[in-house]
C-alpha cells in the first residue's frame, strides 16, 4: 500500500486535503491525524471492517477498545443510550479537549469498535485539524494512537510515518501534538465516575468539579491476568521503548548518584545507556546518552517531551534506559502512569 502523506496547516486546514481524507474514511480506509494529545489512527467508527483494519495496522489486541471521536456534542445522539448528569458537567467543563468518557453504547456502534464491550469511549478533540476532519468525513471516527501496538505514542507525523507508512491510506502532518499524553479516560457508567486512565485533566480538577471521583486500580498498577480492559491503555504493554527501562524513585540527589553508578557499570560492560533526566539534573550525568525530558518546575514540558525522548532512544539503539521518577500530583500522575507502563512497572526505590 502506498501511504499518502500531506502537510496540513494547523490553523487553517486545507479544504481539499480534508475532503480527500474524509472520502477515505467514508469508504472504509484509515487516516492518521493530529490531535491536541497525540496523533490518532482514524477509521469510520460505524464500520466494523474499518475497526478491524485499525487493529490489524497497529497489531493491537482486538479486546482493547477504540476511542470514538466526534466534532459536536449533538453527534452523541444515536451513539450512546444516555448521558448521566455527571457526564454533562464534565462535557461542559472540558469538551472539546483531552477528556474521554465511557458511556453505554447503542447498537449503532459495532462491538468491533468497542472491543466487545457494551460501552463506548467517546471524546471531542479541540485540535482544529481533527475537528475539521471529523466534520468533513461526516462519520464518528474511531482513533487509537497512531503507532504500532506497544510502542511510544506518536507526537509528530514522523513517528506515525515510521510505524505506519505502507500500512494505512493517509497521514495528515499537522506538526507536533501539543500536550503529548493521551486523554484522561473517565467511566461515567459508574457512581462515582471513575478514572480509568490519567491524563492532562487531573484527578484534582475532576474532584473540584464533581466532589467525588473514583480511580480504577489499573490506572496505577498492572491489571490482573484475565481481566478485560474497560478502556485503552489499561491492560497491554504500552508506550514501551525497545530497550529495557528502569525507574528510580527517591530523593533527587540519591537517584542521580544511583543512576550514575549503574550507568558506569553498564558502560564498562559495553552497553549503550540512555538516561532520562531533567533540566535541573541533566548536567549531573557524566556518562551515557543523557536527555532532559523537561523541567520539574513545568510538568507540562515533561508530558510534552516524554514519548519523543523514548523514540529517540529507540533510534539511537540504546541497550538499557534509566529514568528519574516524578511527582504524582496533577499531570504528574499521568506522566508516572506512562513511565511505569513503559518500564513494565520496573521501579527501584533509592
Amino acid at each position: 500500500m502506498d501511504t499518502i502523506i500531506k502537510k496540513v496547516n494547523p490553523d487553517a486546514p486545507e479544504e481539499a486535503i480534508l475532503e480527500e481524507a474524509g472520502r477515505i474514511l467514508r469508504e472504509g480506509g484509515l487516516v492518521a491525524f493530529p490531535t491536541e494529545t497525540v496523533y490518532g489512527l482514524g477509521g469510520n467508527a460505524l464500520d466494523p471492517g474499518a475497526s478491524r483494519k485499525i487493529y490489524a495496522a497497529k497489531g493491537r489486541p482486538s479486546d482493547n477498545p477504540l476511542i470514538v471521536h466526534i466534532a459536536d456534542r449533538s453527534e452523541l445522539f444515536g451513539l450512546v443510550e444516555e448521558v448521566p448528569a455527571a457526564a454533562e458537567r464534565l462535557m461542559d467543563a472540558f469538551w472539546p479537549g483531552p477528556m474521554t468518557l465511557i458511556l453505554k453504547k447503542t447498537p449503532r456502534i459495532p462491538k468491533e469498535t468497542t472491543g466487545g464491550l457494551d460501552t463506548v469511549a467517546v471524546r471531542m478533540p479541540s485540535n482544529r485539524i481533527a475537528a475539521a476532519l471529523i466534520r468533513t468525513a461526516g462519520v464518528p471516527v474511531a482513533a487509537p494512537s497512531g503507532n504500532l501496538s506497544g510502542r511510544p505514542s506518536p507526537t509528530k507525523a514522523e513517528h506515525v510515518i515510521e510505524d505506519m507508512d505502507g500500512r494505512i491510506d493517509m497521514i495528515l502532518d499537522g506538526g507536533q501534538a501539543g500536550i503529548g499524553l493521551e486523554s484522561t479516560i473517565i467511566d461515567c457508567t459508574e457512581e462515582p465516575p471513575t478514572i480509568l486512565r490519567p491524563g492532562f485533566i487531573s484527578r484534582e480538577m475532576l474532584e473540584f468539579l464533581l466532589g467525588r471521583i473514583g480511580e480504577d486500580r489499573a490506572s496505577t498498577g498492572p491489571m490482573a491476568e484475565g481481566e478485560h480492559p474497560k478502556a485503552p491503555g489499561m491492560k497491554y504493554r504500552h508506550y514501551a521503548p525497545k530497550a529495557p527501562m528502569t525507574l528510580f524513585e527517591g530523593e533527587t540527589a540519591a537517584v542521580v548518584r544511583r543512576i550514575c553508578g549503574q550507568a558506569e557499570a553498564d558502560i564498562k560492560e559495553g552497553k549503550k545507556v540512555g538516561i532520562i533526566g531533567t533540566d535541573e539534573t541533566a548536567g549531573s550525568y557524566r556518562q551515557g546518552e543523557v536527555r532532559s525530558i523537561g523541567s520539574r518546575q513545568r510538568a507540562d514540558t515533561i508530558a510534552h517531551n516524554l514519548f519523543a525522548v523514548l523514540r529517540e532512544f529507540d533510534d539511537m539503539g540504546v541497550d538499557v534506559i534509566y529514568s528519574e521518577s516524578f511527582s504524582g500530583e496533577g499531570i504528574g500522575q499521568a506522566i508516572m502512569n506512562r513511565l511505569m507502563k513503559a518500564a513494565g512497572y520496573h521501579m527501584e526505590r533509592v
